[in-house]
This record gives structure tokens, C-alpha cells and sequence, in this order.
């Protein structure tokens, strides 16, 4: 079996090119490099990889890559912190658009005219932006107030065009929606800009790199955007790729959609008080300051992981204490050698 993963040098694409690859894929991945400039892919050098740098809204090279390959994971996408959907309003509705429309239009044609089985689009929690019903069960993305922030609204876009390919041309679909994907990988893009937190610089906007930044660096008291009673479900990135792979290979996802998310929720206030346990030790009280949260910092969101389980036999099995076990000494790493 051969895949294409489009978005392939990104963060979960670089966990999805390990597990493939672990479980003895043929693949070929796709990416332009635009986040975070030229670096080395996962999955370099594995004889059953092919890394191709381009771009997914080309649909001339998606024809291409797609004439033998049996599946496409389609996850590229422009993608960033809370604070990049405010920077990238527009860009992230109208480049996501040209993205999705090709990689779809591209599917299409694999399908009819080729061996391409399936496509497993990479949607995003985000859909649920406005959910008032928790947990979130696949379905309620219908009947929910659509997403406030452009990215969220795109993100349901992509789900209306797995199943509109599927309604007029026939293409088999499965719809992943990762939930708070942690771990290593996500380092400073080319279009972040710095902003002060307190007395630390940050660019990610993503809470538990930032926490774990800030922390290293000695901030005290620690700075929390709001009151850090915003609740969501931390789902390791190895786990969210296995949850990829059970999608694209069970027969009961055919055709539908799946959360894929670890099943625990935190608050923000819970992931800071872990790390900075672990950094500073278990006597060090902490203390904070709540900043002003940015507007799209959804207080709760938590979903439904039941249909998963049942039909998919998939559990997000890896605890957060784990994954900062991980995260935390990468992230060092990564500040030493300003990468972050």
C-alpha cells in the first residue's frame, strides 16, 4: 500500500510519516516547506519514503504524485497559535480554500481514473468552535453555530468537501478531527511574530510549549492568558498519527467522521501546575497573573471519543505527564539553539 501525505514536514504530518512508515507503508510526502522554512523530514532516509518539496494547491504535481498511490491523508494546511487566526484572517480562509479544492479535485480524478482507494481529510477540533453541547459528539458540527474564526469555518469546509466528493463523484472519505495535538516538532514559523508574555518573549501561542517556555526561563509569577479554567483535551501527537492510521485502514470509518482525542480533559491552570512542578520541583508554590485571553480561547471544549472506541477499537492511551516528559527537554533544547 502506497499513501501521499500532503502537509507531510509539518507537526502531526511528522508523526503520521513515523507511525506509516512503522506499520510498512510505502510513502510520499508532500510539503512546501512555507511554515517553518527548509528542515529535515521525518522519515528522511527510510528506504520506503519519498519526500517531495511542492506545493498542495498544485494540482498538475498532485496528479502526479496520486497515479499509484492507494491512499491520500490530506493535511496540509496553513496553521498556527490562537494568535496567528487573528494575524491571518483572510490567508487562512482563501490559501486553506486553494489547498482543499485541489487536493480534492486531484483526489477525484485519482479515483475514477486510477487506484486511489480512499482520501482521510485532516479537519480540526475548531469545527466545534461554538458547540454548547459537551461532550462533543461527531454530528454536532451540523447543528452547532458554525465556527466564529476563519480557520474553524475552513476547517468545516473541508468536511463539506470529503462529503460532497463523495455525493457527486463517489470518493470514499474518512474525516479526522485531532483534538490539542502536544509534542515535539512545533518550533518558531517564518511568520510568527514575538510577543511579550510578562517578561518572556513568545511566538507559538500554543499553551503548553508556551507554559513550558516560560517556566524554563524563570518566569515568576507565571503569566496565564485568562483565569486558565479554559478546559481542553491534550492529545499526544503519536497517538493523534494512530488514530490517523485506524482511520484510514478500519472499515468501519468508512465514510463517516471521528474525534480523535484523548479522552481526559485539563484546565490550563492543571498543565501549569504540572510543569512547573516538574521544572522547579514539588515544594516551589506557584503563583500567577492572568492576562487578558485572545478573543477565539474557547473556555471548554471537550469532545465525545465513544464512537472511536466502539467502531475503531482507538484509545489516545498516552497521559500528559508522559508527553511533558518528552516536550519539556526538547524544548530546552530548542530555546539553547534558538530554533524556538
Amino acid at each position: 500500500m502506497k499513501v501521499l501525505v500532503t502537509g507531510a514536514a509539518g507537526f502531526i504530518g511528522g508523526y503520521l510519516v513515523e507511525e506509516l512508515l512503522a506499520a510498512e507503508y510505502d510513502v510520499v510526502g508532500l510539503d512546501n516547506f512555507s511554515k517553518y522554512g527548509p528542515l529535515r523530514p521525518a522519515g528522511e532516509g527510510h528506504p520506503r519514503y519519498r519526500f517531495v518539496e511542492g506545493d498542495a494547491k498544485d494540482l498538475g504535481l498532485l496528479r502526479e504524485l496520486l497515479t499509484d498511490c492507494d491512499h491520500l491523508v490530506a493535511g496540509a494546511a496553513m496553521i498556527g497559535g490562537i494568535a496567528y487566526f487573528h494575524k491571518f484572517a483572510f490567508d487562512l480562509l482563501a490559501e486553506n480554500e486553494r489547498i482543499t479544492a485541489a487536493t480534492f479535485e486531484a483526489a477525484v480524478e485519482a479515483h475514477k481514473n486510477g487506484r486511489l482507494k480512499k482520501i482521510t481529510a485532516v479537519s480540526s477540533s475548531m469545527v466545534f468552535e461554538n458547540a454548547s453541547h459537551f461532550p462533543s459528539e461527531e454530528g454536532d458540527q451540523a447543528t452547532c453555530p458554525p465556527p466564529t474564526s476563519t480557520y474553524g469555518f475552513q476547517k468545516l469546509a473541508v468536511e463539506y468537501f470529503a462529503r460532497g466528493a463523495h455525493e457527486q463523484y463517489q470518493l470514499p472519505y474518512t474525516i479526522v478531527r485531532p483534538f490539542n495535538c502536544v509534542g515535539i516538532g512545533e518550533r518558531k514559523a517564518r511568520t510568527d511574530e514575538e510577543v511579550m508574555s510578562g517578561n518572556v518573549k513568545l511566538t507559538l501561542s500554543h499553551v503548553v510549549p508556551d507554559l513550558i517556555q516560560k517556566v524554563l526561563k524563570g518566569q515568576d509569577p507565571l503569566h496565564l492568558l485568562g483565569d486558565g479554567e479554559q478546559v481542553r483535551h491534550y492529545t499526544y501527537g503519536g497517538d493523534v498519527a494512530r488514530g490517523i492510521l485506524a482511520c484510514m485502514e478500519h472499515e468501519a470509518a468508512l465514510n463517516t467522521d471521528f474525534n480523535i482525542s484523548t479522552a481526559k480533559p485539563h484546565t490550563v491552570r492543571e498543565i501549569a501546575e504540572l510543569i512547573w512542578h516538574k521544572i522547579n520541583g514539588p515544594d516551589r508554590p506557584m503563583q500567577t497573573i492572568a492576562d487578558p485571553p485572545f478573543p477565539y480561547d474557547v473556555r471548554f471544549r471537550s469532545p465525545s471519543v465513544e464512537k472511536a472506541q466502539r467502531l475503531l477499537g482507538f484509545e489516545a492511551v498516552t497521559p500528559i505527564d508522559d508527553v511533558l516528559d518528552e516536550l519539556i527537554p526538547w524544548i530546552q533544547t530548542q530555546i539553547e539553539q534558538g530554533k524556538i
